[in-house]
């Protein structure tokens, strides 16, 4: 008996309770997602070594620079599928799907072998400390021969998304998350196997939850078909190509951004890095609220945007916009305050412990700001407007973030406090980048429907 798949309608009905409906799953989704990373960590932090500690920190930086190109690509197909609701135009989408498996199967197969040729050269570059060189190599060695699973989980979430359901990833990446707690129990803690069992773990976790998701997948009653003939290299990869491509973009050059931070702070010493692992840890989990924003922004937008409803789309932003920024606050408050707390979770290092809290009372106001801009981003996409989204986050990486945190790496009293307000710093750069564009969009929009209306 097939289940039947309902497609989200957000061109009717109050904004608040449907963009919450929608961003609840999709952030329940990021937050099951954050602990893949986290458990492993903590795994390694507590039944493995400072070492082990350091080279999943490092490790895991360099995987979530390819998952997040690879995300930045599938929101392309999210806005196109979106799009493509909102005109009537389901019977399009068969041919989406089709040129989708085509092209992120043939990426993922680039990615694997370099990931797995290269994983020691990636290690040094990214100055991993001499103890943790080996292990940091490993870890990405084993993650890259897993690589297409980690590509068909977000290329199957992004479809859903597209469809307005964010429900069926929410199950797909919960699914994963109890497969990695237990293989992270098993692989380190009984078997203490330290930095590859972790990277085993997550690998197996997310193979799992891909067989599961095509299974349960079989089951929904879908509102398009794809038949074999559609599965071939077609012109809507281009459609969803040009606009996914500044989104991975911005998402290689931003993530390249932070691999330099992180190869910053590993040449200020083991403690340093681990502890500064450990903070980054945490920072995924307060960046869920963002982006989970931005996400459900861009399906929400683009959707309003087929049907021709532009003021819906910019009261959606504000709602967006408020939404975070009331439970960034209460992020904030704690993160600066009682970082040492959520630090201690994943180690029982005092040294790391104080690294990790010293980073996050400079990373801190990060919580409301980002809430504010990813609003922006999101409803920027929406209208497909990614080529401006990339460019203003490459002019924050590149004028604020990297520099800022160059410079105060390198001081003779280097404060991993100050190397974590670069964040923040860069983000309110970036607001007012957007802040100025929405007002030139919007007027440039107006000309527009007048010279329409003149025609």
């Amino acid at each position: 008996m097939k289940e039947k798949q309902s497609v989200g309608n957000f061109t009717e009905g109050n904004i608040f309770p449907k963009l919450l409906r929608f961003m609840i799953p999709v952030f329940g989704a990021l937050v099951l997602q954050a602990m893949y990373g986290a458990v492993d960590l903590l795994m390694v932090g507590w039944f493995g070594t400072t070492a082990g500690i350091s080279a999943v920190s490092t490790g895991s930086n360099i995987i979530n620079l390819v998952t997040f190109v690879v995300s930045g690509l599938t929101m392309g197909v999210t806005v196109l599928i979106s799009r493509y609701i909102g005109e009537r135009s389901e019977q399009r989408i068969g041919n989406v799907i089709g040129g989708v498996v085509c092209f992120f199967f043939s990426i993922a197969v680039v990615l694997s072998v370099v990931l797995m040729l290269f994983a020691a050269q990636i290690a040094a570059l990214m100055q991993a400390p001499a103890e943790a060189l080996e292990l940091t190599a490993l870890y990405v060695r084993i993650c890259g021969g897993g690589i297409v699973f980690v590509i068909a989980y977000n290329v199957i979430s992004s479809i859903f998304r597209g469809l307005g359901n964010s429900r069926l990833p929410l199950i797909f990446v919960a699914i994963a998350c109890v497969t990695n707690i237990i293989g992270d129990f098993v692989f380190v803690a009984l078997m203490h196997m330290n930095v590859a069992g972790a990277a085993l773990a997550t690998i197996l976790a997310q193979a799992v939850s891909v067989v599961l998701s095509l299974i349960i997948i079989r089951r929904q009653d879908l509102p398009f078909t794809v038949k074999r003939s559609q599965i071939r290299f077609n012109q809507e990869i281009r459609n969803f190509v040009i606009i996914g491509a500044p989104i991975a973009l911005q998402e290689f050059l931003t993530n390249l951004s932070f691999l330099a931070l992180c190869a910053f702070i590993n040449r200020l010493g083991l403690d340093a890095s681990s502890g500064y692992g450990v903070a980054n840890k945490i920072v995924v989990f307060i960046m869920l609220v963002p982006s989970s924003l931005m996400q459900s922004m861009a399906s929400f937008v683009a959707q309003n945007v087929g049907a021709g409803l532009e003021m819906r789309s910019r009261k959606a932003m504000a709602c967006g916009m408020g939404i975070g920024a009331f439970v960034g606050v209460f992020i904030t408050y704690f993160s600066f305050f009682h970082g040492d707390m959520l630090a201690a979770v994943f180690t029982n290092e005092p040294a790391v412990i104080a690294r990790a809290a010293e980073y996050l009372r400079g990373f801190a106001p990060e919580a409301v700001v980002t809430s504010v801009l990813f609003s922006f981003m999101g409803y920027f996409n929406g209208h497909s407007r990614t080529f401006f989204v990339m460019m203003q986050g490459l002019a924050q990486s590149f004028i604020v973030r990297l520099p800022m945190s160059y410079l105060m790496s390198i001081r003779p009293d280097a404060s991993l406090t100050m190397i974590g307000l670069a964040a923040p710093s860069a983000t309110v750069f970036g607001i007012c980048i957007n802040a100025l564009y929405f007002v030139y969009y919007i007027r440039r929009m107006k000309q527009k429907s007048v010279l329409d209306e003149a025609e």
